[in-house]
Formats: structure tokens, C-alpha cells, sequence
């Protein structure tokens, strides 16, 4: 028995779920259903942001914004000049949740709870009368004149316009190169960086606001640096698993970084500063008190590991150990040996090949009446809200357009 619709999504997470509402809304006479392989929906949704659910970015400058997509930046301008971050604002506020902007820009919802957002999902699915079908894997999807059918296990469905908003899955990934479809090959993004290292080793926990390279390529970042039980972490080194993403998985995740601890300073300013306290603090012990913005525990261990007495005092400071003091301040050599991913933090860059996309519908170039929405094409952004935001827009032109 075929099950007939407008519509279908294939499909139940963000992206899916903010394109069936936005069609509906437009046009309420539409018969629309959300195809879900799991029980449950919008699972993404419930566990981004430690569970508060970061929906978006307070940046409003569409131009500014797509500066945060590693893959995707030259393709989002257009669709960000029609549905950007203070639109997504307006719209969920429209639908009763009100956000809130935090020191670092992530935005969230009021409550804290991103039961709030799945809430006013589901509640504005049922109020519309959008079928959301759970349990349902797509095994097959077949164009026959003007109408797609789409096999699950355990239906038919025919819709006359069809919508892939599946995320990274690689089996309608294989389904869509059977239709003459590229797919990026995905490899992971948004990583931690695994490292054994005696100045770190006793340090879990510490933050420190740094510049980091990798050795031998382009890529830098700064920000806020986390040292784990495992490594390194926090916003300087998830940019860098983000725009180093093929670059690091080709070198099979063994690499050197050099960090700088004083992030903007250089070596040379900082043998001054150096000088400068030798004067100054010459009776006090070096490794006693950090100097600078950074925790004391992190200041004693990158004294002892510049060959530095713990008890030696300011004044008899060799120029060599100066010297390694300043190198290890600002120029710290750290040997990365893999990577950890955060399970529910989980992007990949990958996906559909952005060439095959019309950008100002989301519809392919290949297929008419096929449309693409969220992560399933090879756009990924840097943690933060910004990869919830690429799903709102793309989602938004998808509902224009069909």
C-alpha cells in the first residue's frame, strides 16, 4: 500500500523538523510527513550545548557570519542574506521561546533546556497536521515520472517533491551517488587533540587564552585553550580540528603544534618582559607567582620544564634559562598523537558536492523536485551554534522554494 504526500522529509533532526514547519506554515493545504529512522526525534537537538541546545550565533552580519564555515563559507552568503541569525531570533520568539545571548556569542534558549526547542517542534508539527513518522529507514528511493516513492522497511511512500535533511548518513549518501550525485568524502571536524606531555600532564582543567599553530601547514588559531586528562581542548583547538579537518586526517592525526601561551606576544617581547621582572622581582622565587594571565600551576610547570629550579630566584636567571623560559612561554612544542571526538558533538565535513546545489532554492542541480537541508551537504561549521544555523536557513529557502 503506497502512503501518498506533497511532501516528504526524510529525515527527524533539526533541519528536518524547521523546513516541514516553514512549508506548512506557508502553505497549510500541503500534506507533509517527516520520515524518521530512529524512535525518537530531534535526539541532536536534546544533547547540543551540554543539553541546553545552542541554536544559533550572535553574529547578524551575513557577510561576518559565514566566516565560521570551513567548508561552505563563499556558498552561505546569499542564503544568509535571506534567513540569518536575527531571523532565527524573531522566528523562534514568534513560536514562544525566547533566547538569550551568552558572553561568547552562543545563543540559548531562556529556559536553559533544550526540551524547550524540541518542544516547539513537535507542538507546532501537530498543530500544523505534519505526519512524523518514526522507525522508518529508508532502504530505497526511486524518481518514476513526476513522483518519487521511497521504501522503508516497512512502507511505501510517494511524494511528488522530496527533501534529504539526514545529516551524515553515509547510506543515502550511497543512495544519492546512485543517482549521479558527488559526495565529499567525510572525515571528522570538531575534535580534541590527544597528548602526553609532562608540562601538562598534572594540569587538567587549566584554561589559558593562546595562539596555536600546526608545523609544516597555514593553520593557526587563538582563543581559549582547555588542557584535558587526554590533551587539549577548548574553543583554539576545536577551530582547528574544524579548518584542518582534511589536512590533520591525512596525516593520520600524528602532528606537532606550537603553542603560545601569552598568545599575542613573540618571543623576542616576551625575553623583555622577562628581563624586565628579573629586575624587578629579583629576590622572589621564579616559579612561585605567574606574571601574567594565565594560572600559577601552568606558569611552575613550563619554569621547571625551561630547566629552572623550582626554588631558584629572579636574579639568577641565566640568559639561557631566560632565554628557554621565553621559548617555552611562547613558542611550546607539543606532539599530537590522535584525536577524541565528542559523540554528541559529533560534525563531519563532507557531504553533498556544493557544486551540484542550487544555493538560492537548496534544490539539486541534477534533479528537479530534490532538495537538500542541514549537514547532508559538505558544509560544516565551528562549535557554537553555527552548524544549528546553517539547518534554520537552509531549511527556511527549502519551504520558499518548494
Amino acid at each position: 500500500m503506497n502512503q501518498n504526500f506533497d511532501i516528504i522529509i526524510v529525515g527527524g533532526g533539526a533541519a528536518g523538523f524547521f523546513t516541514a514547519i516553514n512549508i506548512v506554515e506557508k502553505n497549510p493545504k500541503l500534506k507533509v510527513a517527516i520520515l524518521e529512522r530512529g524512535a525518537d526525534v530531534l535526539g541532536k537537538v536534546r544533547v547540543s550545548g551540554g543539553g541546553r541546545c545552542n541554536v544559533t550565533h550572535a553574529c547578524f552580519e551575513p557577510n561576518e557570519l559565514v566566516k565560521f564555515y570551513p567548508r561552505g563559507e563563499k556558498e552561505l552568503r546569499g542564503p544568509f542574506h535571506q534567513f540569518c541569525s536575527g531571523d532565527t531570533i524573531e522566528w523562534f520568539e514568534k513560536h514562544g521561546v525566547e533566547l538569550k545571548i551568552e558572553d561568547d556569542g552562543r545563543m540559548f534558549p531562556v529556559s536553559n533546556s533544550s526540551q524547550t526547542i524540541i518542544d516547539c517542534f513537535l507542538k507546532a508539527t501537530q498543530k500544523l497536521g505534519i505526519a512524523v513518522l518514526t522507525g522508518q529507514s529508508v532502504q530505497s528511493i526511486f524518481k518514476k515520472e513526476n513522483e518519487w516513492k521511497i521504501e522503508t522497511q516497512s512502507e511505501n511512500y510517494l511524494a511528488e517533491k522530496l527533501i534529504l535533511a539526514t545529516g551524515s548518513n553515509p547510506k543515502i549518501w550511497e543512495m544519492l551517488q546512485s543517482f549521479g550525485h558527488a559526495i565529499v568524502t567525510p572525515v571528522p571536524s570538531l575534535f580534541t587533540f590527544n597528548i602526553k606531555d609532562s608540562r601538562i600532564k598534572e594540569l587538567p582543567g587549566v584554561v589559558a587564552q593562546v595562539s596555536v599553530k600546526v608545523k609544516d601547514t597555514k593553520l593557526a588559531s587563538n582563543g581559549p585553550l582547555l588542557i584535558t586528562h587526554w590533551g587539549m581542548s577548548g574553543p583554539a583547538i576545536l577551530k582547528l580540528s574544524a579548518w584542518g579537518a582534511r589536512i590533520l586526517y591525512d596525516k593520520n592525526y600524528q602532528f606537532t603544534i606550537f603553542v603560545n601561551w601569552l598568545n599575542d606576544i613573540d618571543t623576542e617581547d616576551a625575553e623583555k618582559i622577562l628581563k624586565d621582572l628579573k629586575q624587578e622581582h629579583a629576590k622572589k622565587a621564579v616559579s612561585k607567582k605567574s606574571p601574567f594571565e594565565f594560572p600559577n600551576r601552568l606558569w611552575e610547570s613550563l619554569v621547571l620544564a625551561s630547566n629552572i629550579e623550582a626554588e631558584t630566584k629572579w636574579a639568577d636567571l641565566s640568559k639561557i634559562q631566560l632565554q628557554n623560559l621565553a621559548n617555552q612561554l611562547t613558542n611550546g612544542t607539543f606532539q599530537v598523537n590522535g584525536k577524541s571526538t565528542f559523540k554528541e558533538e559529533f560534525v563531519t565535513a563532507g557531504g553533498i558536492d556544493l557544486k551540484e546545489i542550487n544555493f538560492k532554492t537548496m534544490e539539486s542541480k541534477l534533479h528537479e523536485n530534490l532538495y537538500f537541508a542541514g549537514e547532508i551537504v559538505n558544509i560544516d561549521a565551528i562549535t557554537g551554534g553555527f552548524n544549528f544555523q546553517n539547518a534554520w536557513t537552509s531549511g527556511f529557502i527549502v519551504a520558499n522554494a518548494v
